[in-house]
């Protein structure tokens, strides 16, 4: 494995392997350190994936991870667990004591999905508990929908769910009061509202059982909105700062990636929260030609430098 190479990606989902494959292809030395831990794991398959239409995740990723070796890219397991400056480069330390050294840094993490405090839905995340209409929208069409509230995102999931199914329940649960606007629409879309906060989530061969005080509601699927928080170990240690937002928490890029910390550039959920398989794709790719357009601006001026050097 080479220690000094031209750019380190940490994350090797479909953002962190677009990255590293655009730029292996413009002959950059390209390192992947890849913790395996995609955020879809638990979902049986991908959506709105061109030529990949349900396939498994991480299926999609292992194709990726064939293609990228193919042009050269090497590809680490392991945890990236700090990072700093040194001697003008970028050194990223694994937890197995290895250290990397790059010129640039692609830093494609992801996010972890913070669920709802309640019982019973952990377990059933990315199967019968839900966040994403377009992720998993139309596999529960037709069938007995809940949302539960835990924000003003709750009554945007009804809307859209709702286009899927005629069963929608609205689980309160903690949500503020719905003003007269949002209960106008309810009535009118036939959205059942049921008060109470949720105790528990249980799930059986027949679907999900929504446990309130008091009584009990059968549901197909439980849309749930989570709070998105990308990871922030590495970038706050090179002295960024992330960027609170409504539903979360990323580190905050200009168009095209490129990060507050010079040097350092972001793709996929790291800093797009609501980025899908294939806008996290295509947002590595778009970083990766960014980063070899900048490496390659840094070899003309070296060029230039040494020219200059030898003229004198």
């Amino acid at each position: 494995m080479p220690r000094d190479v031209d750019v380190v990606v940490v994350g090797g989902g479909p953002a962190g392997l677009g990255a590293a494959t655009a730029l292996a292809r413009s002959l950059r030395s390209v390192v992947v350190v890849d913790a395996g831990e995609p955020r879809n794991a638990p979902a049986a398959g991908a959506h709105n994936v061109l030529g990949q239409e349900g396939r498994p995740p991480r299926e999609i990723v292992a194709a990726g991870r064939r293609e990228a070796e193919g042009y050269g890219v090497v590809l680490v397991d392991g945890t990236a667990v700090d990072a700093r400056r040194a001697d003008g480069r970028f050194e990223v330390d694994l937890a197995d004591g290895t250290t990397l050294r790059s010129r640039r840094l692609v830093l494609a993490t992801g996010l972890v999905d913070e669920l709802p405090d309640v019982p019973g839905l952990r377990e059933h995340w990315g199967h019968r508990v839900l966040h994403c209409p377009y992720c998993h929208g139309y596999e529960v069409r037709g069938l007995r929908v809940g949302v539960l509230a835990t924000s003003p995102a709750a009554l945007h999931q009804v809307l859209l769910f709702r286009q899927l199914s005629q069963d929608v329940t609205l689980f309160r649960h903690t949500a503020d009061d719905l003003d007269d606007a949002a209960w106008e629409q309810l009535a009118a879309l036939d959205v059942q509202v049921v008060e109470g906060e949720v105790r528990e989530v249980v799930g059986s061969d027949d679907g999900l059982t929504v446990v309130l005080d008091g009584t009990r509601r059968s549901v197909d699927a439980l849309v749930v909105a989570p709070r998105f928080r990308s990871r922030p170990e590495l970038y706050t240690a090179l002295g960024g700062t992330m960027s609170e937002q409504p539903f979360g928490a990323l580190i905050p890029t200009e168009p095209g990636g490129r990060t507050a910390v010079d040097g350092v550039w972001a793709a996929g959920n790291a800093s797009n929260l609501m980025a899908m398989v294939s806008v996290s794709s295509g947002e590595g790719v778009g970083v990766g030609a960014q980063v070899n357009a900048d490496l390659a601006i840094e070899d003309a001026e070296r060029a230039v430098r040494e020219r200059r050097a030898v003229s004198r």
